[in-house]
Formats: structure tokens, sequence, C-alpha cells
């Protein structure tokens, strides 16, 4: 078996492989040539695993986006993606040689993490991976969406207007890019997955309608992409510069005539919707899982690139099993940056890489995977602190879809 690079030549090979992987039939292309998913594929960043008689039988892929980290600083990131074996020769480690193969490239472009959505938990965590934001769906019942009056006071001074999504790309566009390098965990959409319409909703074409919202000057600081289907109205995203703006474009989306029930997709345990409502138990939360899944590449860069929001010091002995790899770390926050150096002193934590993963971005509690039994904490207030340097203001959230 050999696992190679593509190029613009090998597309329609990569793509057919990659569907007979998932069992599913290629879409017919729209006539500009945009709207699959697989629109903004980079066809440079793929791998085709072939056998010896040259039948392709898997593929790997990566998108190139941003990430915000916690302390706001943007990074270049690997969305990896187009993951997938033939059933013929699934559990031959094919996968595992791809795997390996795209790590190595990824660290020889000079990048310290890489992310993915799992289409399956239980497959990535062998590879590096470790869950690092979580997301939900609200639901509330039309005839129980009732907002009460905010006991604190304040009104919204803005407007709202009704818009379909092909009048106003551009602007959700820029309104998402404002949106996503305020937010830790969130990912760039770069401007080509506009242009192509790649993606889901509302980067796709999708027919949907957006509720825009305004601030006092007309400057345009929110939208809510929503379709209703059925009774059902369901929200893609809501997108805002502050809270009020998300209360105004709730109250619209919440008082739609002619609906059964609002559902609210990628919906935060922290957002204050649920508080809101007159009725508090009107709001069921459903749908709960893992969303963006974070590999570190170089342990010292990832640590010093993103904010601290206590100051400490912690030494980690971390485990890279799948890459043969173990090394033992000082992390010293000051001020909200950090140092990270060798060193041999006893550890504080010990973790495996997928472990620092999943807390990297501060969605997931350092103690949580102590109590799991996956993180081991060698003196009692190790974990407490490694919790307090890792907190973020908000927790991690990530909308976007590849």
């Amino acid at each position: 078996m050999e696992i190679r690079s593509t190029t613009e030549k090998d597309l329609d090979v990569f793509v057919d492989t990659v569907h007979a992987a998932f069992g599913r039939f290629p879409e017919t292309p729209a006539e500009d040539g945009g709207g699959l998913w697989w629109s903004a594929i980079e066809p440079e960043r793929c791998l085709l695993a072939e056998t010896a008689e040259g039948r392709p039988v898997g593929t790997a892929g990566a998108y190139s986006f941003e990430l915000t980290l916690p302390g706001g600083a943007l990074t270049p990131v690997s969305g990896v993606s187009f993951v997938g074996v033939l059933p013929t020769h699934r559990r031959q480690g094919v996968l595992t040689a791809m795997m390996r193969r795209q790590l190595a490239d990824l660290r020889a472009r000079g990048e310290f993490l890489s992310v993915l959505l799992a289409s399956e938990a239980s497959i990535y965590g062998r590879f590096g991976y470790g869950p690092a934001t979580y997301t939900g769906r609200l639901t509330v019942p039309r005839h129980r969406a009732v907002l009460a009056a905010p006991r604190a006071g304040g009104t919204d001074t803005g407007s709202v207007e009704v818009l379909r999504r092909a009048d106003c790309r551009d602007l959700l566009e820029e309104l998402y890019d404002r949106y996503r390098r305020a937010r830790p965990g969130a990912l760039s959409r770069p401007h080509r997955w506009w242009a192509l319409n790649a993606g889901q909703p509302p980067v796709s074409a999708a027919p949907r309608y957006i509720v825009l919202h305004r601030d006092a000057d007309g400057t345009p600081d929110g939208y809510a992409s929503y379709s209703l289907d059925g009774g059902t109205l369901m929200v893609d995203e809501t997108i805002a510069v502050d809270d009020a703006v998300t209360s105004a474009l709730s109250r619209v989306l919440l008082g739609h005539d002619l609906v059964d029930q609002v559902v609210f997709k990628h919906f935060t345990a922290e957002h204050p919707l649920r508080w809101q409502l007159a009725d508090f138990g009107a709001a069921q939360v459903g749908n709960s899982t893992e969303w963006l899944w974070v590999r570190l590449l170089d342990v010292p860069r990832a640590l010093t690139a993103r904010g601290w929001s206590a100051d400490g010091e912690l030494v980690l002995d971390v485990d890279d099993p799948f890459l043969g790899e173990r090394a033992r770390h000082l992390l010293t926050v000051r001020g909200g940056e950090a140092t990270c150096v060798p060193t041999d002193r006893e550890p504080d934590l010990s973790l495996d890489v997928r472990d620092l993963g999943a807390v990297y971005l501060g969605g997931t509690p350092v103690s949580t995977l102590v109590r799991a039994g996956h993180v081991r904490a060698h003196r009692p207030e190790a974990a407490a602190l490694a919790d307090a340097l890792f907190r973020t203001e908000r927790p991690p959230h990530c909308l976007s879809w590849f």
C-alpha cells in the first residue's frame, strides 16, 4: 500500500473514493460549480491510499482555517476531513497509516494544532485528538415562548429586518468574521467557502431567511439564519456582538407565526435564553454532543500561543503514544502569558496528548479528567490549579461544519 499526496488531476478519483467509503453517491454539481459539500476542497492537502495495483482504497484531507484561542490569538490550523476507508480494506491498517502520514505532513508545514469533527467519537482519540468544544439544541414550544421583561432594565435601541440569504451573503460573511475573532474555539470561514456556497447553511446557498440586527446607528451587528419545515422553525445559527443583540434576534424568532416549536441548533450551556423565558421549564435542552476535536502537534508552541486566566506553575508529563513521544514540560504563567520549557522536575500532572487536546481551549476542566481516571494528579492541589489556569471567561464554541 502507498500513501501519496494528490493534485488537481486526482480530484474526481478522490471525491469518488471518499463517497464510496461512506456509502454515498456524489450529488449533481450546480451550474456554477459550487454548492457541494466538497466544493472548497484543497487537493494539495489531500492524501490517497492505494493498493500495490494502484487502486484507491482510502482518503484523508485537510482545510486551511484559523482557530481563535483563549485570549484572542488567531492561529492557523488544519481542519481534518474526508477521512474514509473502503469497506473492503478496513481494519487492515489503512486508516492508521494515513493519519500517521497526515500528522507528519502537518508538522512539516510548521503547524502546531489540528482539529476535526468526528463522525464517530470512538475513532480519533487513539490518534491524539480530544473533544474540546461541545454543543446542543434548545427546543422551545411556540405557545410557551414568552420572554420576560429584564428585571435589571435596559432596552434594545437597534432595529431588525428579515432578508433572504441570497440578498445579504456578504453581510453574513462580514458579521461571522467579527464574531469568530472574539470567540475561543471558533473557526474562520474562508472567503472561498462563501463564494463557492460550500458547507452548511448559511454558507451554502440553501434557501434561508435572515433576521438582521442593526445598532442605533444602522450598522449591522448580528444575524440569525433560519428555515421553516412544517411547524418547526429551525435556527441554523445566531451570530451577535453582544447579549442584547442575541436577545433581540431571539425575540423575533420566538414570535414567528404559524410555528409549533422553535429549535436553536448549536446551543451552548451558558446561553441566557432559558433564563429570559417567562416559563423557565418551557425550553428543553437536547442532542448535547462534543463538536470540535483538538490535536496538539507541538506542545510548547501550543501552550505559549493561547492566553491564560491565572498565574501559576505546572509540570506536565505528556504522553503521545500514537507518535511514540513523551516529554515533561514546565508551564509557567504570568500576566496571562506562558512559557513552556523542558524539565526534569517531578510532574504535577501526567496525561495523554488527547487529554491535553480536550482541555486546551478551556471547554473541559482538568479536574473532570482526573475524576474520570484519565489524568493523574501527583499532588492534591494540581487539578484545581490546572482548572484555574485553563479556564476561559466564556466556554469555547464552534459553529462551523467541515
